[in-house]
């Protein structure tokens, strides 16, 4: 009996909750906007209650579709004029090459508010990449695009989105072809150290290939620490070579027990 009443509560407070806004997103919701994110709103247990909350839980949820979107945004303009990726820098450039390059994040080619920090594109209503209500106007309040957002978190955290990445491979080990285990883990399929190493001349929008879904894997834990453990061979002859260029502001060298390398 103790249950039932517990779940009527859970229930009730739910339903309130979810009416209060309704109430307040009606409020505010234009007439134009995006139908996929109205749809993916009110099927939510918990209804967001204003249309940018909408929008950040559309691209959360489809974070695949948000690494797509966001290297496409990238590829329209491109890098600006100058610049190339470097470590170290002071002016906000990255200081591993862990971090995928952004440009537009340092402060020599920064657009200021109303256009995207990742992309370079302008932003409108909610954190929006197209101008849906066709004011042209950029949001001058705003500095990221909401898929940029959701993408620049998976290219920095992708062991967050392991969920997302095991349904792309169908559960199979991307190593083995076998079923993914519980303790399976994400992987860079080309180690960020040869990015840095091999292809850092590429055009910026092909850089940021490596660090999304073209190069994410989901392995099992045991093919993981074995390919660490050849990548650690690899860089620790790379250095007795004299390549000590290759691990400059990366800190700690990849060891085998990390979820990401």
């Amino acid at each position: 009996m103790p249950a039932v009443t517990t779940k009527m509560t859970t229930s009730s407070w739910r339903a309130e909750r979810n009416a209060h806004s309704l109430a307040r997103l009606e409020r505010s919701l234009p007439e134009v906007f995006p139908t996929g994110v109205r749809a993916h709103a009110f099927a939510l247990p918990l209804l967001p209650a204003t249309p940018r909350r909408c929008i950040e839980s559309y691209w959360r949820h489809h974070i695949v579709r948000a690494d797509r979107l966001t290297r496409a945004l990238c590829a329209i303009d491109g890098a600006p004029s100058g610049w190339t990726w470097r470590l170290g820098d002071e002016a906000g450039g990255p200081t591993s090459f862990r971090m995928p390059p952004a440009p537009f994040r340092e402060k020599a080619y920064s657009l200021g508010p109303g256009y995207c920090c990742v992309c370079g594109q302008p932003v409108f209503r909610f954190g929006w990449h197209r101008d849906l209500w066709g004011d042209g106007k950029c949001n001058a309040r705003a500095g990221w695009h909401a898929s940029c957002v959701a993408a620049w978190k998976f290219w920095t955290q992708p062991s967050d989105h392991l969920r997302a990445l095991k349904l792309l491979q169908l559960r199979r080990c991307a190593a083995t072809g076998r079923r993914l285990l519980r303790t399976a883990e994400v992987d860079h399929r080309q180690p960020l150290y040869r990015v840095w190493r091999d292809h850092r001349d590429l055009a910026w929008p092909q850089l940021l290939a490596f660090w999304g879904v073209p190069n994410l894997q989901v392995i099992n834990r045991l093919a993981h620490v074995a390919k660490c453990a050849a990548e650690t061979g690899e860089r620790a002859s790379l250095f007795r070579g004299g390549s000590a260029q290759l691990g400059k502001a990366d800190g700690a060298s990849n060891d085998q027990g990390r979820a990401v390398s």
